[in-house]
């Protein structure tokens, strides 16, 4: 079960896109989440980007949790593709986005 509001992951996933102009605002929305959520939008993250299957989320995310050795905000702006990653992590993971995009824009 995803434990972090799309809302949260699809703001991610749009500053993600603007890429260095959204740089320092994703990094301080990421380092605003709690720990959970850190780690579930590292899980989505990895599963977009096939590291996991979506049927392994609950690995992904305790992977998250025992590899955390520097910031979440720092790993995930270094990740390349980030936003496709997300964006492909939530299409696998069977989440609409829909709603939240349209609220986010």
């Amino acid at each position: 079960m995803i434990e972090i509001g799309i809302d949260k992951v699809v703001q991610v996933l749009f500053l993600a896109r603007e890429g260095d102009a959204g740089a320092a605002e994703m990094k301080a929305f990421v380092d605003a989440l709690n720990d959970d959520e850190k780690a579930h939008l590292t899980a989505i993250a990895w599963v977009g980007r096939g590291a996991f299957e979506p049927e392994d989320y609950a690995s992904a995310v305790e992977t998250a949790f025992a590899e955390a050795t520097i910031p979440t905000a720092t790993y995930l702006a270094g990740m390349p593709h980030l936003s496709e990653n997300l964006e492909a992590g939530l299409e696998a993971l069977g989440v609409d986005v829909s709603d939240a995009e349209a609220d986010f824009l």
